[in-house]
Protein backbone atom coordinates (compact mmCIF):
# COMPACT_ATOMS: atom_id res chain seq x y z
CA UNK A 1 0.00 0.00 0.00
CA UNK A 2 1.05 3.56 -0.62
CA UNK A 3 0.09 6.41 1.58
CA UNK A 4 -3.03 8.47 0.94
CA UNK A 5 -3.66 11.88 2.52
CA UNK A 6 -4.49 11.75 6.22
CA UNK A 7 -8.22 12.06 5.51
CA UNK A 8 -10.39 11.83 2.41
CA UNK A 9 -13.20 14.38 2.48
CA UNK A 10 -15.31 12.04 0.36
CA UNK A 11 -15.03 9.28 2.94
CA UNK A 12 -16.48 11.46 5.70
CA UNK A 13 -19.13 12.82 3.33
CA UNK A 14 -20.26 9.37 2.20
CA UNK A 15 -20.25 8.08 5.78
CA UNK A 16 -22.26 11.12 6.89
CA UNK A 17 -24.77 10.68 4.07
CA UNK A 18 -25.21 7.05 5.10
CA UNK A 19 -25.76 7.85 8.78
CA UNK A 20 -28.13 10.72 8.00
CA UNK A 21 -30.15 8.32 5.82
CA UNK A 22 -30.07 5.67 8.56
CA UNK A 23 -31.37 8.11 11.17
CA UNK A 24 -34.08 9.27 8.75
CA UNK A 25 -35.50 5.83 7.97
CA UNK A 26 -35.23 4.65 11.59
CA UNK A 27 -37.36 7.48 13.03
CA UNK A 28 -40.63 8.07 11.17
CA UNK A 29 -43.53 9.69 12.93
CA UNK A 30 -45.74 6.71 12.13
CA UNK A 31 -44.41 3.30 11.05
CA UNK A 32 -47.77 2.60 9.42
CA UNK A 33 -47.45 5.51 6.99
CA UNK A 34 -44.22 5.51 4.98
CA UNK A 35 -43.12 6.21 1.45
CA UNK A 36 -42.08 2.94 -0.19
CA UNK A 37 -38.35 3.77 -0.53
CA UNK A 38 -38.20 4.64 3.19
CA UNK A 39 -39.16 1.17 4.41
CA UNK A 40 -37.45 -2.19 3.98
CA UNK A 41 -38.62 -4.62 1.33
CA UNK A 42 -41.12 -6.99 2.90
CA UNK A 43 -38.87 -9.98 2.12
CA UNK A 44 -37.28 -10.44 -1.32
CA UNK A 45 -36.31 -7.38 -3.33
CA UNK A 46 -34.84 -4.11 -2.15
CA UNK A 47 -35.53 -0.43 -1.57
CA UNK A 48 -33.40 2.63 -0.81
CA UNK A 49 -33.63 1.73 2.89
CA UNK A 50 -32.07 -1.67 2.20
CA UNK A 51 -28.97 0.07 0.82
CA UNK A 52 -28.06 1.94 3.97
CA UNK A 53 -26.57 -0.73 6.24
CA UNK A 54 -24.38 -2.33 3.52
CA UNK A 55 -23.22 1.16 2.50
CA UNK A 56 -22.02 1.72 6.05
CA UNK A 57 -20.17 -1.61 6.11
CA UNK A 58 -18.58 -0.78 2.75
CA UNK A 59 -17.36 2.64 3.91
CA UNK A 60 -16.14 1.02 7.13
CA UNK A 61 -14.05 -1.36 5.04
CA UNK A 62 -12.59 1.53 3.01
CA UNK A 63 -11.67 3.37 6.21
CA UNK A 64 -10.16 0.21 7.71
CA UNK A 65 -7.91 -0.32 4.69
CA UNK A 66 -6.69 3.28 4.69
CA UNK A 67 -6.10 3.49 8.45
CA UNK A 68 -4.39 0.10 8.69
CA UNK A 69 -2.30 1.00 5.67
CA UNK A 70 -0.99 4.12 7.41
CA UNK A 71 -0.33 2.22 10.63
CA UNK A 72 1.45 -0.60 8.80
CA UNK A 73 3.59 1.95 6.96
CA UNK A 74 4.50 3.43 10.32
CA UNK A 75 5.69 0.02 11.53
CA UNK A 76 2.80 -0.78 13.90
CA UNK A 77 3.00 -4.08 15.77
CA UNK A 78 0.37 -6.34 14.16
CA UNK A 79 -0.73 -8.33 17.24
CA UNK A 80 -1.05 -5.11 19.23
CA UNK A 81 -3.00 -3.56 16.35
CA UNK A 82 -5.40 -6.51 16.31
CA UNK A 83 -5.85 -6.25 20.07
CA UNK A 84 -6.77 -2.59 19.69
CA UNK A 85 -9.31 -3.38 16.97
CA UNK A 86 -10.75 -6.19 19.12
CA UNK A 87 -11.29 -3.74 21.99
CA UNK A 88 -13.00 -1.34 19.58
CA UNK A 89 -15.26 -4.11 18.32
CA UNK A 90 -16.14 -5.16 21.87
CA UNK A 91 -17.06 -1.58 22.79
CA UNK A 92 -19.30 -1.21 19.73
CA UNK A 93 -20.97 -4.53 20.53
CA UNK A 94 -21.61 -3.51 24.14
CA UNK A 95 -23.11 -0.17 23.09
CA UNK A 96 -25.48 -1.96 20.72
CA UNK A 97 -26.39 -4.52 23.37
CA UNK A 98 -27.04 -1.78 25.94
CA UNK A 99 -29.38 -0.01 23.51
CA UNK A 100 -31.31 -3.27 23.13
CA UNK A 101 -31.31 -3.74 26.91
CA UNK A 102 -32.91 -0.35 27.49
CA UNK A 103 -35.32 0.79 28.73
CA UNK A 104 -36.90 -2.30 30.32
CA UNK A 105 -33.73 -4.25 31.22
CA UNK A 106 -35.30 -7.69 30.69
CA UNK A 107 -32.22 -9.88 30.76
CA UNK A 108 -34.22 -13.04 30.01
CA UNK A 109 -35.33 -11.83 26.56
CA UNK A 110 -33.11 -8.93 25.57
CA UNK A 111 -32.19 -9.04 21.88
CA UNK A 112 -28.53 -9.96 21.42
CA UNK A 113 -28.05 -9.26 17.69
CA UNK A 114 -28.37 -5.77 16.24
CA UNK A 115 -26.90 -3.28 13.77
CA UNK A 116 -24.01 -2.20 16.01
CA UNK A 117 -23.41 -5.79 17.05
CA UNK A 118 -23.06 -6.82 13.40
CA UNK A 119 -20.70 -3.91 12.74
CA UNK A 120 -18.63 -5.08 15.71
CA UNK A 121 -18.51 -8.70 14.50
CA UNK A 122 -17.57 -7.65 10.97
CA UNK A 123 -14.81 -5.41 12.32
CA UNK A 124 -13.49 -8.17 14.56
CA UNK A 125 -13.50 -10.79 11.81
CA UNK A 126 -12.18 -8.50 9.09
CA UNK A 127 -9.22 -7.18 11.10
CA UNK A 128 -6.89 -10.23 10.85
CA UNK A 129 -7.81 -10.70 7.19
CA UNK A 130 -6.88 -7.09 6.44
CA UNK A 131 -3.68 -7.19 8.51
CA UNK A 132 -2.29 -10.50 7.29
CA UNK A 133 -3.78 -11.05 3.81
CA UNK A 134 -3.10 -9.39 0.50
CA UNK A 135 -5.84 -8.44 -1.92
CA UNK A 136 -5.74 -11.76 -3.76
CA UNK A 137 -6.18 -13.74 -0.56
CA UNK A 138 -9.00 -11.41 0.44
CA UNK A 139 -10.79 -12.30 -2.79
CA UNK A 140 -10.30 -15.99 -1.95
CA UNK A 141 -11.74 -15.41 1.54
CA UNK A 142 -14.77 -13.60 0.10
CA UNK A 143 -15.39 -16.41 -2.40
CA UNK A 144 -15.01 -19.04 0.34
CA UNK A 145 -17.39 -17.26 2.73
CA UNK A 146 -20.08 -16.72 0.10
CA UNK A 147 -19.75 -20.33 -1.04
CA UNK A 148 -19.99 -21.63 2.53
CA UNK A 149 -23.04 -19.46 3.18
CA UNK A 150 -24.73 -20.69 -0.01
CA UNK A 151 -24.11 -24.35 0.85
CA UNK A 152 -25.45 -23.90 4.38
CA UNK A 153 -28.58 -22.08 3.22
CA UNK A 154 -29.40 -24.27 0.23
CA UNK A 155 -28.26 -27.78 1.16
CA UNK A 156 -28.20 -28.24 4.95
CA UNK A 157 -31.64 -29.48 6.08
CA UNK A 158 -33.49 -27.65 8.84
CA UNK A 159 -35.18 -30.06 11.29
CA UNK A 160 -38.85 -30.38 10.45
CA UNK A 161 -38.58 -28.13 7.39
CA UNK A 162 -35.93 -29.41 5.00
CA UNK A 163 -33.14 -27.80 3.00
CA UNK A 164 -33.18 -24.68 0.87
CA UNK A 165 -36.38 -23.12 2.24
CA UNK A 166 -35.79 -19.36 2.19
CA UNK A 167 -38.98 -18.16 3.84
CA UNK A 168 -39.14 -16.11 7.08
CA UNK A 169 -38.08 -18.20 10.05
CA UNK A 170 -37.61 -21.38 7.99
CA UNK A 171 -34.11 -20.96 6.60
CA UNK A 172 -30.95 -22.50 8.04
CA UNK A 173 -29.76 -19.17 9.53
CA UNK A 174 -33.02 -18.70 11.43
CA UNK A 175 -32.73 -22.23 12.83
CA UNK A 176 -29.17 -21.53 14.04
CA UNK A 177 -30.30 -18.28 15.68
CA UNK A 178 -33.22 -19.98 17.45
CA UNK A 179 -30.97 -22.82 18.59
CA UNK A 180 -28.16 -20.63 19.93
CA UNK A 181 -29.99 -17.46 20.98
CA UNK A 182 -33.42 -18.74 21.98
CA UNK A 183 -35.63 -15.86 23.10
CA UNK A 184 -32.92 -13.27 22.45
CA UNK A 185 -34.03 -12.50 18.89
CA UNK A 186 -35.75 -9.61 17.11
CA UNK A 187 -38.99 -9.04 18.99
CA UNK A 188 -41.01 -8.38 15.81
CA UNK A 189 -40.41 -11.92 14.57
CA UNK A 190 -39.21 -14.00 17.55
CA UNK A 191 -38.26 -16.83 15.15
CA UNK A 192 -35.50 -15.15 13.11
CA UNK A 193 -33.30 -12.07 13.25
CA UNK A 194 -32.27 -9.74 10.38
CA UNK A 195 -28.82 -9.41 12.00
CA UNK A 196 -28.44 -13.11 12.73
CA UNK A 197 -25.24 -15.11 12.99
CA UNK A 198 -25.13 -16.98 9.67
CA UNK A 199 -26.04 -13.93 7.57
CA UNK A 200 -23.12 -12.09 9.17
CA UNK A 201 -20.84 -14.11 6.85
CA UNK A 202 -21.97 -12.37 3.64
CA UNK A 203 -22.22 -9.07 5.54
CA UNK A 204 -18.54 -9.51 6.39
CA UNK A 205 -17.90 -9.96 2.68
CA UNK A 206 -19.51 -6.58 2.07
CA UNK A 207 -17.03 -4.99 4.45
CA UNK A 208 -14.13 -6.87 2.83
CA UNK A 209 -15.22 -5.55 -0.56
CA UNK A 210 -14.91 -2.11 1.02
CA UNK A 211 -11.41 -3.04 2.18
CA UNK A 212 -10.49 -3.93 -1.40
CA UNK A 213 -11.81 -0.55 -2.52
CA UNK A 214 -9.73 1.11 0.19
CA UNK A 215 -6.61 -0.75 -0.97
CA UNK A 216 -7.31 0.50 -4.50
CA UNK A 217 -7.53 4.08 -3.21
CA UNK A 218 -4.32 3.66 -1.23
CA UNK A 219 -2.42 2.41 -4.27
CA UNK A 220 -0.18 4.54 -6.49
CA UNK A 221 -2.69 4.35 -9.35
CA UNK A 222 -3.69 7.72 -10.81
CA UNK A 223 -6.81 9.03 -9.09
CA UNK A 224 -8.69 9.38 -12.33
CA UNK A 225 -8.11 5.69 -12.98
CA UNK A 226 -9.17 4.96 -9.42
CA UNK A 227 -12.57 6.56 -10.07
CA UNK A 228 -12.91 4.63 -13.32
CA UNK A 229 -12.00 1.42 -11.50
CA UNK A 230 -14.61 2.03 -8.81
CA UNK A 231 -17.27 2.64 -11.45
CA UNK A 232 -16.36 -0.44 -13.49
CA UNK A 233 -16.24 -2.61 -10.35
CA UNK A 234 -19.56 -1.14 -9.22
CA UNK A 235 -21.31 -1.91 -12.50
CA UNK A 236 -19.80 -5.42 -12.54
CA UNK A 237 -20.97 -6.16 -8.99
CA UNK A 238 -24.48 -4.92 -9.76
CA UNK A 239 -24.58 -7.21 -12.79
CA UNK A 240 -23.34 -10.18 -10.73
CA UNK A 241 -25.93 -9.45 -8.05
CA UNK A 242 -28.76 -9.39 -10.60
CA UNK A 243 -27.47 -12.62 -12.16
CA UNK A 244 -27.24 -14.40 -8.80
CA UNK A 245 -30.77 -13.19 -8.03
CA UNK A 246 -31.92 -15.37 -10.94
CA UNK A 247 -29.73 -18.46 -10.65
CA UNK A 248 -28.84 -18.79 -6.92
CA UNK A 249 -30.80 -16.92 -4.27
CA UNK A 250 -33.08 -13.87 -4.45
CA UNK A 251 -31.96 -10.43 -3.39
CA UNK A 252 -32.90 -10.35 0.29
CA UNK A 253 -31.60 -8.01 2.96
CA UNK A 254 -32.85 -10.04 5.93
CA UNK A 255 -30.95 -13.10 4.70
CA UNK A 256 -28.10 -10.98 3.26
CA UNK A 257 -27.94 -13.32 0.28
CA UNK A 258 -24.92 -13.31 -2.07
CA UNK A 259 -27.02 -11.55 -4.73
CA UNK A 260 -27.83 -8.83 -2.20
CA UNK A 261 -24.18 -8.62 -1.12
CA UNK A 262 -22.94 -8.09 -4.69
CA UNK A 263 -25.74 -5.70 -5.63
CA UNK A 264 -25.20 -3.51 -2.58
CA UNK A 265 -21.41 -3.58 -3.01
CA UNK A 266 -21.87 -2.37 -6.58
CA UNK A 267 -24.27 0.40 -5.58
CA UNK A 268 -21.96 1.43 -2.71
CA UNK A 269 -18.98 1.63 -5.07
CA UNK A 270 -20.94 3.77 -7.52
CA UNK A 271 -22.32 6.00 -4.76
CA UNK A 272 -18.88 6.48 -3.21
CA UNK A 273 -17.48 7.40 -6.65
CA UNK A 274 -20.08 10.17 -6.82
CA UNK A 275 -18.51 11.66 -3.68
CA UNK A 276 -14.88 10.79 -4.40
CA UNK A 277 -14.52 12.42 -7.82
CA UNK A 278 -15.86 15.93 -7.08
CA UNK A 279 -14.43 16.15 -3.55
CA UNK A 280 -10.98 14.56 -3.89
CA UNK A 281 -10.19 13.93 -7.55
CA UNK A 282 -11.55 16.64 -9.83
CA UNK A 283 -8.80 18.89 -11.23
CA UNK A 284 -11.20 21.83 -11.10
CA UNK A 285 -10.87 23.81 -7.87
CA UNK A 286 -14.28 25.32 -8.58
CA UNK A 287 -15.94 21.91 -8.70
CA UNK A 288 -14.17 20.85 -5.51
CA UNK A 289 -15.24 24.06 -3.77
CA UNK A 290 -18.89 23.68 -4.82
CA UNK A 291 -18.88 20.00 -3.84
CA UNK A 292 -17.27 20.79 -0.48
CA UNK A 293 -19.92 23.40 0.33
CA UNK A 294 -22.76 21.16 -0.81
CA UNK A 295 -21.62 18.14 1.18
CA UNK A 296 -20.46 19.98 4.32
CA UNK A 297 -23.49 18.81 6.36
CA UNK A 298 -22.66 15.20 5.50
CA UNK A 299 -19.00 15.70 6.40
CA UNK A 300 -20.06 17.10 9.79
CA UNK A 301 -22.37 14.13 10.31
CA UNK A 302 -19.64 11.70 9.25
CA UNK A 303 -17.10 12.97 11.77
CA UNK A 304 -19.14 11.46 14.64
CA UNK A 305 -21.14 8.86 12.72
CA UNK A 306 -21.26 5.98 15.21
CA UNK A 307 -21.90 8.29 18.15
CA UNK A 308 -24.81 9.99 16.37
CA UNK A 309 -26.30 6.65 15.36
CA UNK A 310 -26.10 5.29 18.91
CA UNK A 311 -27.33 8.55 20.47
CA UNK A 312 -30.26 8.79 18.05
CA UNK A 313 -31.23 5.23 18.99
CA UNK A 314 -31.13 6.15 22.67
CA UNK A 315 -33.28 9.25 22.14
CA UNK A 316 -35.80 7.29 20.06
CA UNK A 317 -36.17 4.74 22.86
CA UNK A 318 -36.68 7.48 25.44
CA UNK A 319 -39.35 9.12 23.29
CA UNK A 320 -41.32 5.88 23.49
CA UNK A 321 -40.59 5.18 27.16
CA UNK A 322 -41.23 8.46 28.99
CA UNK A 323 -44.98 8.98 29.47
CA UNK A 324 -47.12 11.93 30.55
CA UNK A 325 -50.58 11.86 32.12
CA UNK A 326 -53.30 13.52 29.99
CA UNK A 327 -56.39 15.43 31.25
CA UNK A 328 -58.58 12.47 30.30
CA UNK A 329 -56.51 10.19 32.51
CA UNK A 330 -54.70 8.45 29.66
CA UNK A 331 -50.95 8.26 29.21
CA UNK A 332 -49.12 9.61 26.19
CA UNK A 333 -45.49 8.95 25.37
CA UNK A 334 -43.04 11.80 24.96
CA UNK A 335 -42.82 10.94 21.26
CA UNK A 336 -46.58 11.16 20.83
CA UNK A 337 -46.61 14.46 22.73
CA UNK A 338 -43.97 16.00 20.47
CA UNK A 339 -45.56 14.48 17.37
CA UNK A 340 -49.07 15.79 18.13
CA UNK A 341 -48.54 19.35 16.74
CA UNK A 342 -46.98 17.88 13.58
CA UNK A 343 -49.79 15.33 13.19
CA UNK A 344 -52.30 18.19 13.31
CA UNK A 345 -50.84 19.71 10.12
CA UNK A 346 -52.89 19.16 6.93
CA UNK A 347 -50.11 17.29 5.15
CA UNK A 348 -51.48 13.78 4.96
CA UNK A 349 -50.36 10.86 7.10
CA UNK A 350 -47.34 9.88 4.99
CA UNK A 351 -46.01 13.43 4.63
CA UNK A 352 -46.55 14.12 8.32
CA UNK A 353 -44.64 10.96 9.23
CA UNK A 354 -41.81 12.02 6.91
CA UNK A 355 -41.75 15.53 8.39
CA UNK A 356 -41.28 14.06 11.86
CA UNK A 357 -38.35 11.97 10.58
CA UNK A 358 -36.76 14.99 8.88
CA UNK A 359 -37.08 17.11 12.01
CA UNK A 360 -35.61 14.33 14.14
CA UNK A 361 -32.71 14.04 11.70
CA UNK A 362 -32.23 17.81 11.81
CA UNK A 363 -32.00 17.70 15.60
CA UNK A 364 -29.32 15.01 15.38
CA UNK A 365 -27.46 17.13 12.84
CA UNK A 366 -27.49 20.11 15.22
CA UNK A 367 -25.85 17.90 17.84
CA UNK A 368 -23.27 16.72 15.31
CA UNK A 369 -22.68 20.32 14.22
CA UNK A 370 -22.17 21.45 17.82
CA UNK A 371 -19.67 18.66 18.39
CA UNK A 372 -17.89 19.56 15.16
CA UNK A 373 -17.67 23.23 16.18
CA UNK A 374 -16.21 22.24 19.55
CA UNK A 375 -13.92 19.71 17.84
CA UNK A 376 -15.40 16.88 19.92
CA UNK A 377 -14.83 13.71 17.94
CA UNK A 378 -15.88 10.51 19.69
CA UNK A 379 -13.51 7.73 18.66
CA UNK A 380 -15.13 4.40 19.44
Amino acid sequence: MSTQPARLVSLDAFRGFTIAAMVLVNNPGDWGHLYGPLEHAKWNGWTFTDCIFPFFLFVGGVAMALSLGRLAAAGADKPRLLAKLAKRALLIFLIGFLLNFMPYFHLDRVRIPGVLQRIALCTLLAAPIVVYCGWRMQLVVIAALLSLYSVLMLYVPVPGIGAGVLEPGQDFGAWVDRTLLGKHLWVQSKTWDPEGLVSTLPALCGQLFGVLAGRWLASSVDRGRQVAGLIVAGVACVAVGMFLDIILMPINKSLWTPSYCFLMTGLASLAFSAFYWPLDVSPSLRIRSIAARGTRPFVIYGMNALFIFAFSGFIAKMLGYVKFAQPDGSLRTLGQTLYAPIAALPLGAVNTSLLHAVLFDACMFLIAWGMWRKKWFVKV
